[in-house]
């Protein structure tokens, strides 16, 4: 094999390897960003710009009790309202009018984080992707 040959092999192979590490890298702060993975549901799971309601509610599977409810975020929209639902669970709402004024893509999936802080002082958050749709009703 050519030493030129070996040169490019060595190159594309730690560039690889630099992609690798940088993404393990970036998967380490986001995790260490984030004590809690919370699960979470969003209501509607599609949003529908065209008729999009008042509020956009968050279910999540940590205890009401655990979450300090007035740190919660939803892609940096604050909270309008949270409280526990039938199984003593966080439930968080979000004013539509500040959800439909995010950059959303139409047509698209959009990710949504909730992100906020327990009473310990821990960062919980969660992430879901709804669909993102324009569809205007008609006039009856």
């Amino acid at each position: 094999m050519s030493a030129q040959r070996s040169k490019k092999i060595m190159s594309f192979t730690g560039g690889w390897v630099a992609l690798l590490l940088t993404a393990l890298l970036m998967s380490a702060a986001v995790s260490a960003a984030c004590d809690i993975d919370v699960a979470i549901k969003i209501s509607p799971n599609v949003l529908n710009l065209g008729k999009p309601g008042d509020c956009l509610t968050v279910h999540t599977d940590i205890s009401y009790s655990q979450v300090a409810g007035a740190t919660v975020s939803l892609n940096g929209v604050a909270i309008q309202s949270w409280q526990a639902d039938n199984r003593g669970q966080f439930v968080a709402k979000f004013d539509m009018a500040d959800i439909v004024s995010l950059p959303l893509e139409v047509g698209a999936y959009n990710r949504f984080e909730l992100t906020g802080e327990t009473v310990a002082g821990e960062i919980l958050c969660g992430t879901q992707e709804i669909k993102v749709i324009n569809n205007t009703p008609r006039a009856r």
